[in-house]
This record gives structure tokens, C-alpha cells and sequence, in this order.
């Protein structure tokens, strides 16, 4: 597990952003979620907040979706939230090795049949977040993120 954790201060970058490298598995999904939920805390935002808790099954979603749609054997997934003060709106970025499968884009999910198990978790996303997407940054992964406010 490695873990960044960098306040930047001054007036320049007051953002502040945490990043962790966790499996690409339920039990990484599970720490995901208990890991940022315990960062918003140390930012300002209590564990038993509306905030936390929303921002926390954000989480929870995409690193669900990492670790089930973008594994690959033996590649872990990143973590990032990038936090800037002004707006109080942070930045969840899910990084998986799978550019290749990508989420519909924003806007045209289609709701998922009532008796199936799975394929809400977007859903969730596009109805909690204020904006959400996907992108690729090199040809080996693709980062899911979305920005929920918190204020």
C-alpha cells in the first residue's frame, strides 16, 4: 500500500490531494471507501456527515468498478482526491489498468432492469456527483472521476 499525502499551503496551491495505490479487489474497494472517508474527516468534514457519507459511496462505486471491470492480474488501482479549499468540491479520481473498458459517458446511462444485481452504481454517480467522466491519460490505464460538492 502506498500512500501520498500532500497539503500544499501558500497562496499559490492551497489545494490538497491524497493518493493510494490499494488492490484491485473487494477487499481494495472496501478500503477505499474507509480510507477517504477517514481523509474528508481529517479535512473538515466529519465521519457522520451527509458529506462524508456521499463522498464515501462515491468512492466506494468507482473502486467497485476498478476492481471488478478494470482488473488486471497482479495491476493495482490508484486512489486520488484533490481537494481545493475555494469551492469545497473535491475531486474523486479512480486510475485502473483497463483503458480499454470504458463507462458510457456522462448523460446516456441507460437504468438497469429491475431484476439484475448489478449496473446502478454509475447511476449513482451521475444522480450524487455535479460532474463525472473518464479519462486516459497513457495507453495502460483510465481514470473514472467525478467532483462532488461538500459545502
Amino acid at each position: 500500500m502506498n500512500v501520498d499525502i500532500v497539503p500544499t499551503s501558500g497562496h499559490t496551491d492551497p489545494a490538497r490531494h491524497f493518493s493510494i495505490r490499494l488492490s484491485a479487489t473487494a477487499r481494495g474497494a472496501r478500503l477505499a471507501r474507509h480510507l477517504s472517508a477517514e481523509q474528508l474527516a481529517s479535512w473538515g468534514w466529519p465521519y457522520d456527515s451527509e458529506a462524508n457519507h456521499t463522498a464515501a459511496l462515491l468512492v466506494a462505486e468507482l473502486a467497485t468498478n476498478a476492481a471488478v471491470h478494470g482488473r488486471v492480474t497482479g495491476r493495482d488501482f490508484r486512489l486520488r482526491l484533490t481537494l481545493h479549499p475555494e469551492d469545497a468540491t473535491p475531486r474523486i479520481e479512480l486510475t485502473d489498468a483497463r483503458p480499454d473498458r470504458r463507462p458510457p459517458t456522462p448523460g446516456t446511462l441507460q437504468p438497469a432492469a429491475p431484476d439484475t444485481e448489478s449496473g446502478r452504481g454509475l447511476l449513482l454517480v451521475e444522480a450524487l456527483a455535479s460532474h463525472w467522466g473518464t479519462t486516459a491519460g497513457d495507453p495502460y490505464t483510465k481514470t473514472v472521476w467525478c467532483e462532488v460538492p461538500l459545502g
